[in-house]
C-alpha cells in the first residue's frame, strides 16, 4: 500500500513543555515527508524551548533542560521547518487538536505567516477513534502487528503514525486513499481557527464559540461591540485565532 498523493504530505510529531497550545513550547519535532513519486525524507530536531521544561513533561518524553540547553531555538529553526512543510499537506496523531495548533503558534511567534488555506490535514487518531478507539501503541499493534518501541519519542511516534495510516487504508475499503477525503473524514468540527474559538454554523457563517457572544455571528459582534475585537487582540488568545479574526475584520471592512 502506498499513499495516493497529488502533493507531498508531512507526517509530524511534537514533544513539548506541556499541553497548553498558547503558552507551551516545542522541545523536539520530527517530520517525515512523503512525495507523490514515492520518495521520502525525514528530519528530527531537538529544540531549546527558552522556558523551563517541567519535570512531569521530562518524565514522559525524556527530554530535560540540560539536554536542550545548547540546541537551537525554534526561531532559529523556523525557516528550515517551514521550508520542509510549506508545499505539503500535514498529518499526525491528534494533530488537528494539538500538534498543528501548537506548531502554528510557534511559527507565528517566529514571524512565519503560516496558515492552512492551501493545504489539508489528516488526523490519524480520528480515523482510529472512529473505527476502533484505542491509543497510539494499541493502534500500531492492531493495524501493523508491531509493538511501539520508544513511545513518546517524536521520531518513533511519527513513523508509527505513518505506518498506522497505511494499515488503516488496507483495513477499511471505505476509506479513500486521497488526502482531501481523509482530511474531511478526520475533521471533528467546522472550526475556522485551530483553537475552535471561531466556528461555522450550518450556513457556513463564522460565529464565536465561547464567552458572552457564544453562538453569535462574528460580523454581528463587530457591528454591535466594536471593542470586542480589540479586547481579543490584546488578551491572552492564540496568535492564530487573532490572525483569523483580523482577516474576518478586514473582510467586513472591505464589504461595507
Amino acid at each position: 500500500m502506498e499513499l495516493k498523493l497529488t502533493r507531498p504530505i508531512c507526517f509530524f510529531d511534537l514533544e513539548t513543555t506541556g499541553i497548553d497550545v498558547g503558552k507551551d513550547r516545542i522541545v523536539e519535532i520530527a517530520i517525515f515527508k512523503v512525495f507523490p513519486n514515492g520518495n521520502k525524507e525525514s528530519k528530527t530536531w531537538l529544540v531549546n524551548p527558552t522556558i523551563p521544561i517541567p519535570s512531569q513533561s521530562t518524565a514522559i518524553h525524556g527530554i530535560s533542560n540540560e539536554k536542550v540547553a545548547n540546541e537551537p531555538t525554534f526561531v532559529e529553526l523556523s525557516s528550515q521547518i517551514y521550508n520542509m512543510i510549506k508545499d505539503s499537506d500535514l498529518a499526525g496523531y491528534n494533530s488537528d487538536r494539538f500538534d498543528i495548533p501548537l506548531l502554528a503558534e510557534e511559527l507565528l511567534r517566529a514571524g512565519v505567516d503560516f496558515d492552512m488555506k492551501n493545504r489539508v490535514s489528516v488526523d490519524v487518531q480520528t480515523i482510529f477513534h472512529k473505527k476502533e478507539e484505542r491509543t497510539l501503541s494499541a493502534a500500531l499493534k492492531f493495524y501493523c502487528g508491531k509493538n511501539l518501541e520508544n513511545a513518546h519519542s517524536a521520531e518513533a511516534d511519527t513513523m508509527a503514525t505513518y505506518e498506522i495510516l497505511l494499515g488503516q487504508l488496507e483495513r477499511y475499503p471505505d476509506l479513500q486513499n486521497d488526502m482531501k477525503a481523509l482530511s474531511e473524514f478526520t475533521t471533528r468540527k467546522k472550526s475556522v481557527d485551530f483553537a475552535g474559538m471561531i466556528v461555522l454554523n450550518d450556513k457556513d457563517q463564522e460565529m464565536f464559540s465561547f464567552g458572552k457572544y457564544k453562538n453569535v455571528l462574528v460580523d454581528d459582534v463587530f457591528d454591535k461591540d466594536p471593542g470586542y475585537f480589540g479586547w481579543i487582540q490584546n488578551a491572552d488568545f492564540p496568535l492564530y485565532t487573532k490572525k483569523v479574526l483580523t482577516g474576518l475584520k478586514l473582510r467586513r471592512l472591505n464589504t461595507k
